[in-house]
């Protein structure tokens, strides 16, 4: 059985929003709202939901970017809450975040070679020869030539970039990736090619990976187990084949049917979803999904339904008992 790597428990941010300078009132932005989740190691956790439903502000908390309004992170059994400076370096090295544009990530003064060596750098490891000499090796992992670390950024193409990225991030030997959005601004066939990467660097680094995406396809293709978000709550999660052989919310279900389906005589009913995505600003009472849901039902605009288990390994949070 895994042991659980990094966990999550009744996490929270909420950002304050400055109205008029007169005004007394006291508006809070609920970005992430009260979610619970464990992430097991060597798995491939992938978070997915509409774009503003706060999965990359939740991913920033996780590795403490950003720190959370209330709630507790846990790594390795630690409370991330608790590490002081000399921690959070150590916990730097353990944890390491792959960003959705590769480009702006990549200083453009600096040759690749520089930036993927900066991490062995700031955290002294190795004589300058050896980090060289690993800086030569991870560029050999990622599938690029060990004389191209003389190059600048704009020299390669958004695949290449996308690579030189994924060797920065594996100069530590980190335990865990966030990915975020990794290969939604590549071409599809570039897009498999990475996909194809991480999961091989998966095996050979023992990686464990936290994988967000709104690409359906791409998080079934890469993922050990799925959550879906919805303005700021977990609204299901469960086993890769389970959610995608049988989900259990509607918004899932309205997810699922929108994927494009790569068999052209291949049919499928489309759920088309009523409205907008409300504000996080001012979300509905009761279930925030309820103004949208085909199943609403009374009780879902008087309370939210708590994410509960259905099945083994797969918990809902509806009031709905859909099958």
């Amino acid at each position: 059985m895994k042991s659980t790597l990094l966990s999550a428990r009744n996490v929270k941010k909420y950002y304050p929003l400055k109205t008029g300078a007169f005004s007394r009132k006291n508006i809070l932005v609920k970005a992430v709202d009260d979610i619970s989740l464990d992430i097991q190691k060597g798995e491939i956790f992938g978070l997915v939901g509409e774009s503003g439903c706060g999965k990359s502000t939740l991913g920033r908390i996780l590795l403490r970017f950003e720190e959370l309004t209330s709630g507790t992170v846990m790594f390795q059994g630690e409370n991330l809450g608790d590490f002081d400076r000399k921690k959070i370096n150590g916990f730097r090295r353990q944890a390491q975040m792959i960003y959705q544009d590769p480009y702006s990530s990549l200083n453009p003064r600096k040759k690749i070679g520089s930036l993927i060596q900066e991490p062995l750098d700031i955290h002294r490891i190795g004589t300058l020869k050896e980090r060289k000499e690993k800086v030569h090796w991870l560029l050999e992992k990622v599938g690029l030539q060990p004389d191209q670390a003389r190059r600048y950024p704009h020299e390669f193409s958004g695949g290449q970039r996308q690579r030189i990225v994924v060797a920065r991030a594996l100069a530590l030997n980190p335990l865990l990736l966030m990915a975020d959005e990794p290969v939604s601004a590549l071409d599809v066939s570039i897009q498999a090619q990475v996909i194809n990467l991480l999961l091989d660097l998966r095996e050979e680094f023992a990686l464990t990976y936290l994988f967000i995406s709104h690409d359906l396809s791409v998080v079934e293709h890469l993922s050990d187990r799925v959550a879906v978000m919805y303005l700021g709550k977990i609204v299901e999660s469960a086993d890769k084949d389970a959610f995608y052989s049988h989900p259990l919310h509607p918004y899932s279900r309205a997810l699922l049917s929108a994927a494009p389906v790569p068999d052209l005589n291949g049919k499928k009913q489309r759920l088309i979803l009523q409205g907008d995505v409300p504000s996080p600003i001012n979300p509905p009472s009761g279930c925030a999904f309820h103004p949208r849901c085909p199943l609403r039902m009374p009780e879902c605009d008087k309370s939210a339904p708590e994410l509960k288990e259905r099945a083994p390994g797969h918990r809902v949070a509806c009031f709905a008992q859909t099958d």
